[in-house]
């Protein structure tokens, strides 16, 4: 009687019901294709409705799946497509505790009503270690958000007043191309090299405030050769594409750190344009500065990736074929 009364106290069922069949379908997924990722993670039943979806099961895992199903519901109301990319990595947060995406999460950006979130467990330590130290080194793939969240992090502190400026910075190194066979002045010439900032910045804050924040120079965009010589109070300064720094540039430009001020230090050890026999100034740091306290150093990896599903599969094929490779190198 007992073992039979606990079974009662653990079979609980939750219903969620959804504003329209627009909403239904695109959080249901084509033949309720993400219904079933979240049946399979949770271990629950799920019974679709026109309006609504019935979980029943175990009370922890109907609560996760329900976490699961409102964070969904969530991310569309802010106009995110979702795909069975989104629906897995929500499915994965929640059920290694790794719940992300919370009010703690949120970052603040200068856009009305918008706020930036970390989207995996990863970004979320990410974005936690920048809140924590006042230097980050950030070292993945391409598309897991190394530059994005760095960018946000630092606007939001700029909007608060918790600093007064914001430098990001990017080595013009060449990438197959020859900075001199392009046309127009050196700023035209290593304006390509420096447009993903503004291309994030422009995500964050309309572009007449950006410009005024630009030409008082409470927002600088530059080339890491200009940081030579100066050092810098009461700003976020973010280093992007830090593996084509060299050694020396690296150690340049972590000592322009002055008074209240963070540096964030994004790159893929992966991705190096250097000539050859020119030691990375981001491996370097790793190795030299890797013990030390107050500075932190994130991985992310391949399951960060928030771009492109292709994105996530090409950079595991990469790894793969550079492993095979590696032993006869």
């Amino acid at each position: 009687m007992r073992k039979h009364d606990a079974e009662e106290q653990a079979a609980v069922e939750k219903e969620i019901f959804f504003d329209d069949e627009q909403e239904t379908r695109a959080i249901f997924g084509i033949e309720d294709g993400f219904l079933k990722a979240v049946k399979n993670t949770f271990g629950v039943a799920l019974v679709a409705r026109n309006d609504s979806v019935r979980i029943s099961g175990a009370a922890e895992p109907v609560e996760n799946a329900e976490r699961a199903m409102l964070e969904l519901r969530r991310l569309y109301s802010q106009g995110m497509q979702i795909t069975m990319r989104e629906v897995e990595t929500v499915c994965e947060a929640i059920a290694n505790e790794g719940a992300f995406g919370q009010g703690g999460d949120r970052i603040e950006i200068f856009a009305q009503q918008v706020y930036v979130r970390p989207k995996t467990p990863g970004q979320a330590a990410y974005v936690e270690a920048m809140r924590q130290n006042d230097l980050v080194f950030s070292i993945g793939p391409a598309g897991t958000g190394k530059t994005y969240l760095a960018v946000a992090v630092a606007v939001s502190a700029l909007k608060k007043r918790e600093v007064k400026r914001l430098i990001l910075v990017r080595p013009a190194v060449e990438a197959g191309e020859k900075l001199g066979f392009l046309p127009g002045d050196i700023q035209a010439k290593v304006n390509p090299y420096l447009r993903p900032l503004y291309d994030a910045l422009h995500d964050m804050m309309d572009y007449g405030q950006l410009r005024r924040y630009m030409e008082s120079d409470i927002v600088e965009v530059v080339p890491l050769a200009y940081m030579r010589g100066r050092t810098l109070n009461d700003s976020i300064i973010i280093l992007d594409e830090a593996q084509n720094c060299t050694a020396a540039q690296m150690k340049m430009f972590l000592t322009r750190l002055g008074l209240r001020s963070k540096s964030i230090v994004t790159g893929d050890v992966s991705q190096i344009d250097l000539p050859p026999g020119e030691r990375s100034g981001l491996r370097e740091a790793e190795r030299i500065l890797k013990d030390i306290k107050g500075i932190s150093f994130v991985y992310l990896t391949r399951r960060d990736i928030v771009r492109h599903h292709l994105v996530q599969r090409i950079v595991e094929a990469y790894e793969k074929y550079e492993e095979k490779q590696a032993p006869g190198r």
